[in-house]
């Protein structure tokens, strides 16, 4: 009795099927865990920007962890603590991110790269517009400052928020670009590092609140989530498209 012969369209067909399964899962999975983590980050910041409204929780620790600050300090850690602070306002802030896109696009050469890290930064910056003009919330005390002083509203504070984004928008696009582990690592932890001395700085300084961080961190890690996750599930949808 002869073999009947194998269908090769037949099978063909069915390991695409799996593909398509398979990109269809990894959508999902992908959308739901980026939902979870933005949901949950906003949460948390929302949880601050309410102690901050009804002054209670947390906010609670801003007074205590600014007479820390202002103990721990030297003229030197001053000085050093300022020079870094500096870094974090508009124009060097503008200044790295451009030269770090730069490479960043002139080694891999996608679009995506610059379009990213625009939606990001704008986003970032409209977010701390509107947040200072809506709460209205005042700096800490001139006494407790180191000069120069600033006179705009607290809540949130910019250069952390500003830089949590930034420096995140980076480490992303080298994760998902660098094809070498120490790479991604690297870019992973240099960016938490910045945010988390840029914001601690702007405390030390008396130029923010705790809580004016905290949200900051919260939000911007929030904001990151967000596109991240569009940013995924459009590469997966990519994927997922039948070639000409």
């Amino acid at each position: 009795m002869a073999r009947p012969e194998p269908d090769a369209e037949g099978d063909a067909a069915g390991a695409a099927s799996r593909v398509e399964v398979g990109t269809g899962a990894a959508i999902g999975l992908t959308g739901l865990v980026g939902a979870v983590v933005f949901s949950l980050l906003m949460i948390a910041s929302a949880s601050v920007y309410e102690a901050v409204a009804e002054d209670d929780g947390v906010a609670g620790l801003d007074r205590p962890v600014l007479d820390a600050m202002i103990r721990l300090r030297t003229p030197l850690s001053e000085t050093v603590a300022t020079a870094f602070t500096e870094l974090g306002t508009t124009v060097p802030m503008v200044v790295i991110g451009i030269f770090l896109i730069s490479a960043l696009y002139l080694t891999h050469r996608r679009r995506t790269i610059i379009v990213l890290m625009v939606v990001a930064a704008a986003g970032s910056i409209t977010f701390t517009i509107v947040g200072k003009a809506l709460v209205g919330r005042s700096r800490p005390p001139l006494v407790d400052a180191v000069p120069p002083y600033e006179a705009s509203f607290s809540f949130p504070s910019g250069h952390t928020l500003n830089s949590t984004v930034v420096a995140g928008m980076l480490a992303y696009l080298v994760v998902w670009l660098a094809a070498r582990v120490w790479q991604r690592a690297c870019a992973v932890v240099g960016a938490a590092l910045w945010a988390l001395a840029m914001g601690l700085s702007r405390v030390f300084l008396g130029h923010h609140w705790l809580t004016d961080v905290v949200f900051a961190w919260l939000f911007g890690l929030a904001w990151l989530a967000l596109l991240i996750t569009v940013h995924q599930l459009l590469l997966r949808r990519q994927a997922r498209r039948p070639a000409a």
